[in-house]
């Protein structure tokens, strides 16, 4: 019998083409349009790191100034100290943690005929790559004992791996980095989390890092650093000064199993910062934090306001496309009134006609959904046209977008197709028959 309906709703929707069309379209347009708003803000709010975005929190502690605080003081400062940063490393009172900074570098390539390379870095301490599950296809990150022992050691992404080596193993070799020869410990597979959550102040949808190395080198002067940094106050001559003052540019992370682990550590860092009130620092009342992964994301903002009421609107629009199809298909059913009525006075009764209306509409909207995914797709490499790099990579459908496509399709149209098919089953087959 659904066979038979389907194939009655082809007939009709042939018969039609012209409503039929419309309505498909209207549909489409409106999916598509709501289908590329609510794909973007889906990628941007993903939980990039989902088997333990609940054990890994960023640490904040407000080390700022007492008569003008950060961010209104509404939050405390998005970064740390070097002084707080590498304290807090010392004391190792997590599971894991890692302090880290961006930097950047020159490789200059073994082979003469390629040009020097400048590359961006990350430097982070050793427990960076298990924190955050970083992907190797070579060799690891470095050990913790490379960090206290200062080695020269670097872990290269696969990108820079395949312009220097070719794409072989290069673990064990060494490469030339701001006039040092560094030991290549590891290559890093693909990796490039959405968004990128392990540093969002210097973007949070840009690229990851070439290489990786080890943060001591920043102190060392081995190595550059760069990325956001922010001072309320002098920091006096040279680098030693800078990196004594409290100027905030550096990020740490810290791995806790439980939430009395997490308790256990939001007390230690009470009492850090209890005692260093005593030396004069941390003049403003204690506001100290710890986010884990979407916590943090979200007290960034990295899923724009704008974006989220461009979704609101993509959904009203769907909306009025809903709207304008209920009054086609109202147009299209009741024109069928007098087939309707010879068919009712031959037997047929309601829930057959309610079925086959149904079924009708239900076909409508999976063609209108087709449509709205084919429109998405443009909408989106729209939005990555109009945004360059930011949206690089990340304005995709994928497979759960596009069965919700369709299943919003679907379910809407069979929605907006409930009162006119209604109207189609209480028609009149008598009234009809004298009509004719």
């Amino acid at each position: 019998m659904f066979n038979y309906y389907l194939r009655l709703a082809w007939i009709s929707i042939i018969r039609h083409w012209g409503l039929s069309l419309l309505m498909i379209c209207a549909i489409g347009l409106g999916i598509g349009t709501a289908m590329t708003t609510v794909t973007v803000n889906y990628l941007m709010s993903a939980n990039p790191i989902p088997e333990k975005s609940q054990q890994l929190y960023y640490v904040q502690l407000d080390s700022w100034d007492v008569n003008d605080p950060f961010d209104d003081g509404l939050n405390p400062p998005d970064q740390l100290t070097y002084t707080d940063a590498s304290n807090l490393m010392r004391a190792s009172k997590a599971y894991r943690q890692n302090i880290q900074a961006q930097a950047f570098g020159v490789i200059e390539p073994a082979d003469p005929e390629m040009l020097p390379l400048i590359v961006n870095g990350r430097a982070n301490s050793a427990d960076f790559f298990t924190m955050f599950n970083v992907p190797f296809i070579y060799g690891s990150g470095w050990s913790q004992q490379s960090d206290e022992s200062k080695e020269l050691v670097v872990v290269l992404s696969k990108e820079t791996n395949d312009k220097l080596f070719g794409g072989e193993n290069s673990v064990g070799k060494s490469i030339k980095l701001e006039g040092n020869m560094f030991r290549i410990v590891g290559v890093i597979d693909q990796w490039q989390p959405k968004p990128r959550f392990y540093d969002i102040t210097t973007g949070a949808f840009n690229e990851s890092e070439d290489i990786f190395v080890p943060f001591h080198l920043i102190a060392d002067e081995k190595i550059s650093r760069s990325g956001n940094t922010n001072c309320w106050k002098p920091t006096g001559d040279g680098f030693k000064a800078f990196l004594a003052s409290e100027c905030i540019w550096t990020q740490f992370w810290v791995e806790l199993k439980t939430q009395q682990d997490k308790e256990d550590y939001l007390q230690f860092l009470n009492a850090y910062v209890e005692e260093q009130k005593q030396f004069g620092r941390f003049q403003r009342p204690m506001d100290n934090r710890l986010s884990n992964v979407m916590q943090w994301l979200e007290s960034q903002g990295v899923v724009a306001d704008d974006a989220q009421m461009m979704m609101a609107m993509s959904f009203m629009f769907l909306l009025v496309c809903l709207l304008n199809t209920v009054g086609l298909l109202l147009a299209k059913f009741l024109g069928k009134a007098p087939e309707i009525g010879l068919r009712q006075a031959l037997g047929a009764s309601k829930a057959t006609l309610f079925n086959q209306y149904i079924i009708e509409s239900a076909c409508i909207g999976i063609l209108g959904g087709i449509l709205g995914l084919l429109l998405a797709y443009l909408g989106l490499k729209g939005v990555e046209g109009l945004y360059g790099d930011y949206m690089k990579g990340l304005a995709s459908l994928d497979i759960n977008m596009a069965i919700l496509a369709v299943s919003l399709a679907l379910f809407s149209t069979i929605l907006a197709g409930l009162y006119p098919t209604w109207r189609a089953c209480n028609i009149q087959p008598a009234q009809q028959l004298k009509s004719q």
